[in-house]
Order: C-alpha cells, then structure tokens, then sequence
C-alpha cells in the first residue's frame, strides 16, 4: 500500500494560514510542508513552484470570498432581507477559514505592492459590492440609499475587527444588531 499523500487543499489552507499571519513572504515551502507534518516533496506533485501555490491561494480565496459566498446564501432562496440576514450570519461566523479576517487583510496588505493581486482585489470587492447591490436593491427604490448601505455593509465587513473602540453603556454585538436592523429596514 502506498503513501497517502498530503490533499491540493491542505497545502493552499496553510498557505492561507502562513499568509495570514505572516504575509506572502511567511508562505514557504519548506515551513508549510513543516506545519503539515510532511516533507516538501509532496507539494511539487501538486505545484510547479512557490508562484503556483500563490496563484491557487489567490483563486481559492476569490471563489471562496464571491461565488461560494452567492451560492451559499442563494441556495436557501427567501427575500433580500432574508438572504442578507443568511449573508450577515455566515460572514460573521469566520468559516470557512479562507474567509477569514485575518487572511482578507493580508490579502490587502499584498494588494498595496502587488498589481496582479490588487486587480484581483478589485475584482472581488466589485462582484461583492454588485451582489450587495442586488440585494438592496431589491427593497430599496432610493440607489443613492442603496450604495449607502452596500458601502456600510462592506465597510462593517472589512473594518469592524479593526475598530478598538468601546461601544458606550452597549456590547459590539448589541450595537451591530442595531446597525443590521436599520440596514434591512425599508
């Protein structure tokens, strides 16, 4: 019986690890094959090289952020308030791991010094910001009011972990429940 090799996606979801707690510069071959428990040749049966592995995190990371996202919330259907709830809910919730704060800002940080992932950037934050929109849009008649609240909504999502700031006689989960009613309010 042969070896059982180490699976394509644990090596991008420690990728994604290393890259969120160290930047691309933390993604190496040799620390991730150590992190997994396995030698380094296995990731060469999956990737040419370091760039290959760079590439497919950005494209998993992209699905996972866009598309996977969609489907997800689509996929119960119900009215825009009810999917924008769901997409509140299971945004909130960090999971899956590739969706997580942590590797959304180095994705960030690596955009502001590289054009290739800052195109990509832009190409996700568009598809997320279009959905919003189709979302919003379905209850709101107003679009200046619409991108006011994809803008809050998408800003809350990128930010909130950065904010440091108390939240005066209420918990942050009591202000955010507040700020979430007044954006599915008509």
């Amino acid at each position: 019986m042969g070896a059982i090799r180490t699976p394509r996606d644990k090596w991008i979801e420690e990728g994604l690890r290393a890259l969120a707690t160290g930047g691309p510069e933390a993604v190496r071959v040799e620390v991730l094959a150590q992190a997994l428990g396995v030698s380094k040749g296995g990731f060469y049966g999956y990737f040419r090289n370091r760039a290959g592995l760079l590439e497919e995190m950005l494209d998993t990371w992209e699905r996972a952020v866009t598309e996977d996202v969609i489907e997800r919330i689509e996929r119960d259907g119900g009215d825009a308030r009810e999917r924008l709830g769901r997409l509140f809910d299971f945004v909130g919730s960090g999971e899956p791991r590739v969706i997580d704060a942590g590797v959304e800002l180095a994705i960030r940080d690596w955009a502001r010094r590289d054009k290739g992932v800052a195109r990509r950037l832009r190409r996700a934050d568009n598809r997320r910001m279009d959905y919003l929109r189709e979302l919003y849009g379905a209850f709101c008649p107003d679009e200046g009011d619409v991108e006011a609240r994809c803008l809050i909504t998408f800003s809350l999502r990128i930010g909130d972990h950065l904010i440091a700031a108390d939240n005066g006689p209420r918990s942050r989960g009591e202000v955010l429940a507040a700020v979430r009613e007044r954006l599915l309010s008509p």
